[in-house]
């Protein structure tokens, strides 16, 4: 995409940009943008509505899309994987170069988790992006979920109650490649109020969210040459935000878990920078029931056994105990080295792993889903 601006530049906007930096960001037109909707620049307490909420809000500052899950070879063999898009507004207009200013900065990121050999693969894009509807290279639709960077996307399709995800991240050097779908079985999570989610005690620390438990996946697998089909489960979320982390705040750890009986967990807490909690949030659905949103009084996260990360230097509590309203539960880590260095794309070094998820009382197993962990390595600049 033309740029006037220098790589120096760009690379000043993207802390401003990180997707596991910042609670996520709103739109103001893409791909057949309906220009001058009120919620293009804001995050305020309303009603979502869709197909349109499905798609980028290029108004906020930051937004992404965000799917982990567990996948199954035929050979029996457990993955993990993520992928994630991310947008963010640079807060460039036309002054700063015309048409051809990068207005956006979109950007991705693919990871497998081998569980059995113990390797995370992990690989990321980055691409501007000048908000051009046409644009051939990158750009993400405001209609509907529809983004991608160059060959990398993902789509979707179908009712706001049976959405169908296609995905297709492939990197030759990082020696792996998938092409999945996510198919929904169970109806939109509005997390928070009705989709608007508290992130701190300022009212302007929010965003909005919803989430895809319990998404069924099917598809292919490339590891260098070999070919495999893989059936699993997923969570996606999605989330855009104007808004920063409260100044103290050093990062967030976050679970989305998949229970074996149906049932979908999304816990979070913001945490100071000393380590203890400054916000927190979450919600707990029986399979078929209505969900009941957590208040921040009602988490504790405890921290358990930690990992260094011989890359970074970081350590990481890849065992935790999460109190809910809905239960109390343990959250392993199937693998410890799950830390994405993803500085090259959003500026951030952070953990994303697959774990599974027990009953604290008893130690069974009830569950599974991704922890994601970040402003362990340094904290979070977001300015």
């Amino acid at each position: 995409m033309p740029s006037m601006l220098s790589r120096r530049r760009l690379l000043t906007l993207l802390p401003a940009a990180c997707p596991a930096l910042a609670p996520a960001a709103e739109s103001t037109g893409a791909i057949g943008a309906p220009r001058g909707a009120p919620e293009d620049s804001s995050v305020s307490p309303r009603e979502l509505i869709f197909p349109r909420d499905f798609g980028a809000h290029n108004g906020v500052r930051t937004e992404w899309w965000y799917a982990t899950g567990t996948l199954q070879t035929g050979a029996g063999e457990t993955l993990g994987f993520q992928l994630t898009f991310f947008r963010s507004n640079t807060g460039l207009g036309a002054r700063d170069g015309g048409r051809f200013a990068p207005r956006q900065l979109l950007s991705a990121h693919a990871a497998l988790s081998e569980i059995t050999a113990g390797k995370l693969h992990h690989a990321q894009r980055l691409a501007r992006w000048n908000e051009d509807p046409d644009a051939p290279l990158a750009a993400a639709s405001s209609r509907d979920t529809d983004v991608f960077i160059g060959d990398w996307f993902f789509r979707r399709s179908g009712g706001a109650g049976a959405s169908r995800y296609r995905a297709r991240l492939a990197d030759r050097d990082a020696g792996f490649a998938y092409e999945l779908e996510l198919a929904a079985t169970q109806p939109l999570l509005l997390q928070g109020d009705g989709g608007f989610s508290r992130k701190g005690p300022e009212p302007e620390q929010a965003s909005h969210y919803y989430s895809e438990p319990q998404l069924a996946v099917s598809g292919t697998l490339w590891r260098g040459q070999r070919r495999e089909d893989v059936r699993g489960k997923a969570w996606l979320d999605h989330e855009w935000s104007i808004a920063i982390l409260h100044p103290q705040a050093a990062g967030w750890d976050w679970i989305g878990m998949n229970l074996d009986d149906g049932s979908a967990l999304m816990a979070f807490r913001i945490r100071h920078r000393d380590g203890s909690a400054l916000w927190a949030g979450g919600a707990f659905r029986p399979a078929g029931g209505t969900a009941r949103e957590f208040k921040p009084q009602e988490l504790r996260f405890t921290p358990g056994r930690t990992w260094q990360s011989p890359g970074s230097q970081a350590r990481y509590p890849v065992q935790w105990t999460v109190d809910t309203p809905a239960g109390r539960f343990e959250v392993h880590a199937l693998l410890d080295a799950q830390e994405l260095d993803a500085r090259s794309s959003t500026a951030a070094i952070y953990w994303e792993g697959l774990c599974e998820l027990r009953d604290a009382a008893s130690g069974r197993r009830v569950g599974a889903g991704y922890l994601e962990m970040t402003g362990y390595a340094s904290p979070l600049r977001l300015g």
